[in-house]
């Protein structure tokens, strides 16, 4: 019998995107696959793949987030070296079900309350001006390492109650960890420089963590380390590894946003200059921005029982990847999915995940976006591309789009 993947199967593997040409538009791909095989076997990554938006709903929704081998079983697989990072991520609520998901949620998620995140809307808009401020004089920058980069990294040592001093080497950590997060499956060569860079995350938490029992300074870590719920409390194991995966989500998802947002504003100069005379229209901007180019593409899960999806049979405790950023371009929920519509009304759309594990510092990552568009538009006269589109590359990570570089003149 022949079991080596068909020509269909090859055609249609996500392991394309390593290509950095399709991963500069991975959406013809993803177009494909929603047309040709929306439930689809990826025999290269040895899981199924969902493409409509209804499946990817479906999946976030019913399916286990609870994926992450233990180091028992990492070591017997010859993993062994993965460890470390394996014993923080196993007490990461992302990786985590209900009901150990739902308890360290609801001790999390209070730091990151709506109503919390509004306060910080004109601080916020403080560290953009100065950000700008100190660009203005040149005339160009690179758009991702002087302004989406530093941005979301001040916001987030200051969510966190560490300090902002400390915001450069907070985002060279956050970018290794979420490199792992993407690409963990085709880069073991870099296992070495992850597992150091939770080795050292892990040390600079834990001693945050004894500061703020001498000093109480607020913040996430703060709200953490005291939160309790009918007697419950955090480990200090649990603060440190939810401290770890809020940082990085905090700044990864952000960065792209702010990145993905204005080159796609710049690809798209009708649309760009209906915001620029319209500050009206900055909130579902921010969300058409999310919806049209998704910092998140997609998310992987493990079938909890034998289902059927797509007229396919997935079964029990195999890998799905949702993908995301397929769904948010389904021409069956959004009309016209491949046109930028910043007006559009109907758009609740899959970028910051659904349901238990919808992202919960989504209500900040969506203030520092409309302050960011907002106020690069208004000080900006004339921002342009400083290089040739066709040479912009894209980070190396297959499930966190986003830019190596934007220069940009103005």
């Amino acid at each position: 019998m022949n079991t080596s993947p068909s020509k269909s199967d090859q055609a249609l593997s996500l392991y394309h995107l390593l290509n950095p040409q399709v991963l500069a538009n991975p959406y013809p791909l993803y177009h494909r696959l929603r047309n040709e095989a929306p439930v689809h076997w990826d025999p290269f990554l040895h899981a199924w793949v969902v493409t409509r938006y209804n499946d990817v709903v479906k999946v976030l929704h019913d399916f286990s987030a609870d994926r992450t081998p233990p180091p028992e079983q990492l070591t017997d697989m010859g993993l062994s070296a993965f460890n470390p990072v394996a014993q923080v991520m196993v007490k990461q609520m992302l990786f985590l079900d209900a009901p150990a998901h739902t308890r360290l949620r609801a001790l999390a998620s209070a730091a990151f309350s709506p109503a919390r995140v509004e306060r910080l809307r004109s601080h916020i808009q403080d560290i953009v001006d100065k950000l700008l401020d100190s660009v203005l004089p040149a005339g160009r920058m690179d758009l991702i390492a002087e302004f989406a980069n530093p941005l979301p990294a001040i916001v987030t040592a200051e969510m966190l109650g560490v300090s902002t001093s400390d915001h450069e080497q907070l985002k060279s950590w956050s970018a290794d960890f979420a490199e792992m997060l993407g690409n963990f499956q085709h880069n073991p060569d870099r296992i070495p420089r992850v597992v150091t860079t939770v080795e050292k995350m892990t040390a600079y938490f834990r001693e945050a963590i004894c500061q703020q029992r001498k000093y109480p300074r607020g913040g996430l870590i703060h709200a953490l380390s005291t939160a309790e719920i009918n007697g419950d409390r955090l480990t200090e194991e649990e603060v440190v590894a939810n401290t770890i995966v809020t940082m990085v989500g905090g700044q990864e998802t952000t960065t792209n946003l702010i990145g993905n947002g204005i080159l796609t504003l710049l690809r798209n100069p009708e649309e760009l200059q209906r915001l620029r005379s319209d500050d009206s229209l900055t909130q579902s901007a921010v969300e058409e921005l999310l919806r049209y180019e998704s910092p998140s593409q997609h998310t992987a899960r493990i079938a909890p029982k034998d289902v059927e999806m797509g007229g396919k049979q997935i079964s029990k405790r195999q890998a799905v990847i949702a993908v995301m950023a397929a769904g948010n371009r389904d021409p069956e929920r959004f009309p016209d999915p491949d046109r930028l519509d910043l007006t559009r009304k109907d758009n609740r759309h899959l970028a910051f995940g659904w349901a238990a594990h919808f992202c919960f510092g989504a209500a900040l990552a969506r203030i520092e976006g409309q302050i960011a568009f907002s106020t690069l538009l208004r000080r900006l006269p004339n921002l342009r591309l400083d290089s040739d589109p066709d040479s912009l590359t894209w980070r190396f990570n297959l499930g966190l789009r986003g830019l190596n570089s934007l220069p940009v003149t103005f």
